[in-house]
């Protein structure tokens, strides 16, 4: 998705870190509780100095809709994110992202109009009344408006399982119709993420072959009749660069140096990896597997290396690090730097509104909807 962001003058571009932190501490000081500054777990280091919060993508947005005395919400993440955040907070309130360029490859991985293309190919071979529609919480607002309008739900890396089983309609959530299709479908489109869907869908006790990616480059998604029919999960060809990056290999090479390491991972990662790690958890889940091991372990953790690195600061007891030996940083999120956040922030002082993220009421109103169903499944 392409997004422009205005050049940033040299009195940013050329200053040194002390001028911008000195400039960002006046602002911030100047604005008050008017500012509330979320920042995302994979920021770096100099960024979340000025967080007041930090969290995952979907507790920061619930955090800004908790603080509504704060006017300016200034999410130091990506664009989904702060569409999120627009989506929950109040009309007063306004979400401000520094650099527009802060995108999310894999959320850009699947777009409307792709998503509603595939759904009508499969009205055509399928009953479409037993398809759900998920979207991970790394996605547009305009997808989570599609599955609203659909009776699907948004997931997060936490609660994804609980989702597909409501999906599903399996276990305790069979039947629960007060929150839509739940027992109703009898397959899921799951995107954008294929890893995460595949993950969870194999922790449900689904096999692989229960399984087919659905490729929006081609004609009904690269799959037969049959197999749209068959499969009970499709799953959208997508996934993060960063968690991609995470290899059996890396494993392998780690526990022979390592005999007695613990490999916590993340569900992004592809499933080969999975199979092999220790653990395997959200962003929330990996910070709590890391405080809760034993002092002395050493632990390598296959997520982004901000976070990474953060862990390994906060626990000096433990070897904390990365399951990645090239340590590739998550280039959009890294788009956030001091020089766009001071820039932003001296507007704000100068009472002039920039970077605002906005979503349009029905899209709004629709994706709540697959919020709000997210919120009563879990």
């Amino acid at each position: 998705m392409l997004r422009l962001q205005t050049p940033l003058a040299e009195r940013y571009t050329a200053a040194s870190a002390d001028q911008l932190n000195e400039r960002i501490g006046a602002a911030k000081a100047a604005l008050g509780d008017d500012l509330f500054i979320l920042g995302h777990h994979y920021q770096r280091d100099e960024i979340m100095r000025w967080a007041d919060e930090r969290g995952d993508s979907y507790r920061l947005s619930v955090l800004a809709q908790q603080r509504p005395q704060a006017r300016s919400i200034v999410f130091c993440g990506v664009h989904f994110m702060a569409e999120s955040a627009d989506i929950l907070t109040s009309d007063e309130q306004r979400v401000i992202l520094p650099d527009l360029n802060a995108g999310c490859s894999m959320a850009d991985m699947a777009d409307i109009d792709e998503v509603e293309e595939a759904w009508e190919a499969l009205a055509d071979v399928t009953d479409i009344e037993r398809i759900v529609p998920i979207t991970y919480m790394n996605s547009s607002a305009a997808l989570k408006a599609f599955v609203g309008r659909n009776g699907g739900a948004v997931c997060t890396s936490t609660n994804a399982r609980a989702v597909l089983e409501w999906a599903l309609g399996l276990g305790e959530r069979a039947g629960r119709e007060s929150v839509g299709a739940a027992g109703s479908g009898d397959k899921v489109l799951f995107f954008p993420d294929q890893h995460l869907g595949r993950n969870t869908g194999v922790a449900l006790g689904y096999a692989l072959a229960d399984m087919r990616v659905w490729d929006p480059r081609h004609e009904r998604g690269g799959l037969t009749e049959a197999d749209c029919k068959d499969a009970t999960f499709l799953l959208w060809r997508g996934h993060c660069s960063i968690h991609q990056r995470f290899l059996p290999a890396q494993i392998d090479a780690f526990r022979a140096e390592h005999p007695d390491g613990i490999v916590v991972v993340h569900p992004e990662c592809p499933h080969e990896t999975v199979l092999l790690a220790d653990q395997v958890g959200s962003t929330d889940y990996i910070i709590k597997a890391v405080a809760q091991a034993p002092a002395g372990s050493t632990i390598a953790v296959g997520t982004e290396v901000h976070l990474v690195s953060r862990l390994a600061q906060d626990h000096p007891d433990k070897t904390v690090v990365s399951l990645d030996p090239l340590i590739c940083p998550c280039s959009t999120m890294n788009r956030i730097d001091l020089p766009h956040l001071a820039w932003v922030l001296d507007e704000l002082v100068e009472g002039r509104l920039v970077n605002q993220i906005t979503v349009d009421p029905d899209t709004a109103e629709w994706a709540r909807v697959a919020l709000r169903r997210m919120l009563e499944i879990v």
